[in-house]
């Protein structure tokens, strides 16, 4: 097997490059105003409980299980520093902070520690902002935040495209896999083995090549795919990886993330499709004039439901394998008898874990299969049957 170099590593500095800077926006999703947004008091309840959990308040006490509930919405989301463990009693976190950027009446620059994970307004240039609910508003010296009826901040958002620590992870990953696949690029120049790390990713690139790209796309035009999906395939389980350790990453949780990706799929499927693709879409044959005007708009739609299937597919089961195992760790704290809940937390939680080992790749696999899938139906001759639209409404 020969693997070009320069195209893989075109492909995978133009993927990290889209990819890293769509996500500088910021995309967190505010966990707790969709989660209580039925009430204003549910709503205050929960305010109450993630202001307590995250900061440290020791003037008041709370139950254990909205202590849980607000740590794992915390772990959710995005954040602006990386925090290993915080001291409730001190009020103090451990960690290091990452640089905030800001477009607000010009370029405003500063380190995540002045906003002190919320609890601090941060003063840059005669401005104030607070950080709340992991995101930034533009603010006061004393950190008022207004609400609307919906208790829902009215401050003024500036633009963020600050580094958080979900780019950081992804950044890390893309230059991982440009130092991986470069490097095995290389080891082929010295002959038809690789050497080294080499060994453990051909078998890994042969199987999405044989398994995937080829049954999917077809042998004369795979080649042509097989950049995207062998950076989409490793960039998934990767970061699936990353999200397991003790960091606290979630990024292929943040539905912001999974977007992007499928907009990838989405936007090369359309780029790439051939006349035939978009006769079958918006005049398909075979069908009486009326069914061909019904048809239309559906087929149109269906071109949007692809995109929408992989990226919720993503979001949903890696979010709740991360919900599971936090849910299990916390039986230690919320259970009355800790010697007698820790086994069984423990061990559920192991349990759980290698199954979440298994996911991770099993969603990274998912994503490239169904991304080949959908280019290869933009790209193949249909030949006017209809086998192409039995399996496109099967996968959907």
């Amino acid at each position: 097997m020969v693997i070009s170099k320069k195209p893989v590593r075109i492909i995978l500095a133009t993927f990290a490059g889209l990819l890293s800077s769509i996500a500088f926006a910021n995309p967190v999703v505010d966990t707790t105003h969709v989660a209580t947004a039925v009430t204003h008091e549910a709503h205050a309840t929960t305010e109450v409980a993630h202001n307590e959990a995250s900061h440290g308040d020791e003037h008041a006490t709370q139950d254990p299980k909205d202590k849980v509930t607000a740590y794992i919405e915390h772990h959710l989301q995005d954040s602006h520093d990386f925090v290993f463990f915080s001291d409730e009693k001190e009020g103090k976190h451990y960690g290091f902070s990452l640089p905030v950027i800001l477009l607000d009446n010009g370029l405003k620059v500063f380190s995540s520690s002045k906003l002190h994970h919320g609890e601090a307004v941060a003063e840059v240039d005669g401005n104030f902002y607070k950080l709340y609910h992991g995101k930034i508003y533009k603010t006061d010296a004393a950190g008022t935040i207004n609400y609307d009826e919906h208790h829902h901040p009215t401050n003024v958002k500036p633009l963020d495209f600050s580094i958080t620590k979900n780019v950081v992870s992804m950044l890390f990953t893309s230059i991982l896999l440009f130092l991986m696949f470069t490097g095995l690029a290389r080891s082929y120049k010295k002959g038809a083995i690789p050497t080294g790390f080499g060994r453990v990713l051909e078998p890994l690139i042969i199987f999405i090549r044989d398994e995937i790209a080829i049954p999917n796309i077809g042998e004369k035009k795979y080649r042509k795919y097989m950049g995207y999906l062998l950076t989409v395939f490793f960039f998934i389980w990767l970061l699936n990886l990353l999200g397991m350790t003790p960091l606290g990453i979630n990024v292929t949780g943040n539905i912001a993330v999974t977007v992007c990706l499928a907009l990838f799929t989405y936007f090369i499927t359309q780029f790439s499709a051939n006349k035939e693709y978009w006769g079958h879409i918006f005049w398909m044959p075979g069908v009486p004039v009326p069914m061909k005007i019904i048809l239309m708009p559906i087929e149109i739609l269906g071109t949007l439901t692809k995109p929408f299937a992989l990226l919720i597919r993503l979001f949903a089961n890696i979010t709740a394998g991360h919900v599971v195992i936090m849910s299990l760790i916390a039986m230690i704290f919320v259970g009355k008898n800790i010697y007698a809940d820790m086994p069984i937390s423990l061990g559920l939680t192991l349990f759980i874990s290698v199954i979440e080992i298994l996911v991770a790749f099993l969603q990274a696999f998912i994503f490239t299969m169904l991304s080949s899938l959908f280019i290869g139906m933009a790209v193949q001759d249909h030949h006017h049957d209809e086998h192409g639209h039995e399996e496109e409404n099967v996968i959907i």
